[in-house]
């Protein structure tokens, strides 16, 4: 019993075999996704996953990568579409200095304004970093930001153990399965176990057995073992636990 907590499937990349992939994630053992969007056009496919698919929900949110386009159009949209059913967060949302897509004002004014939606909306706060750690806490420092998920942890141990300290969630994704990433391991080995999620960020960042491969939600039982055997903990009691902080998070249905 798993819920993969950062999943796209609503990418055209899952287009041919959708179902197929929502099937063999039931089979495996995930029982809810949370499919999140990035841009307009990602976030409207998004909703109507989670309203086609009982076992799928949604976020929606500007992805940095996007930020220049965020403007009160945009905002005014965001927040009409995170009051359907199903939408349990706003994100994904954030900074991301390595591709510096967007120029960095941009990405720190969408971000913070979605850090504001969350709040006034009363939802989770999904927030992608990338090479902006340091900026990242910042802001969400700033902004007073409330529950929060760090979506597939790339920070530090300190950085962990602030964003513990504030009560955020950290997500572990497929990296952690790759043998030369050490240092995430070390973080899962210290993690805070009330605040531990799992994810797969399909179709990207494939566990070790698939890499090369299109990720998919059935794969998060890879990342799902891995964490389970550092934790010293059985599979069973890791997917137990790791549901019950989903489900806090984001509000979700009982199993």
């Amino acid at each position: 019993m798993f819920v993969d907590t950062h999943a796209h499937i609503q990418m055209h990349e899952f287009d041919a075999d959708r179902a197929e992939v929502l099937a063999r994630a039931g089979t495996a053992g995930i029982d809810l996704i949370i499919t999140v969007g990035y841009h307009q056009a990602a976030n409207r496919r998004a909703v109507e996953a989670a309203q086609h698919h009982p076992q799928v929900f949604a976020a929606v949110g500007i992805h940095p990568h996007d930020a220049e386009s965020y403007d009160d159009a945009v905002d005014e949209s965001l927040r009409a579409m995170a009051k359907q059913p199903k939408v349990v967060a706003i994100g994904e949302a954030g900074l991301d200095f390595f591709r510096n897509r967007a120029p960095r004002p941009a990405q720190f004014d969408a971000f913070r304004r979605q850090i504001r939606l969350a709040r006034e909306l009363d939802l989770a706060l999904i927030v992608h970093d990338r090479d902006a750690h340091h900026d990242t806490m910042c802001v969400l420092e700033e902004e007073a930001a409330q529950a929060v998920l760090l979506h597939c942890f790339s920070g530090d141990p300190v950085m962990a153990e602030e964003a513990w300290r504030r009560g955020y969630y950290l997500s572990i994704a497929g990296p952690v399965t790759y043998p030369k990433n050490e240092a995430l391991r070390d973080i899962a080995r210290k993690a805070r176990t009330d605040r531990l999620l799992l994810e797969t960020d399909c179709p990207y960042l494939p566990p070790q057995t698939f890499r090369g491969q299109r990720n998919e939600p059935a794969y998060l039982v890879h990342t799902a073992q891995e964490v389970a055997r550092i934790l010293e903990m059985p599979l069973e009691d890791l997917g137990r636990l790791t549901t019950d902080n989903a489900r806090r998070l984001f509000r979700l249905p009982s199993l």
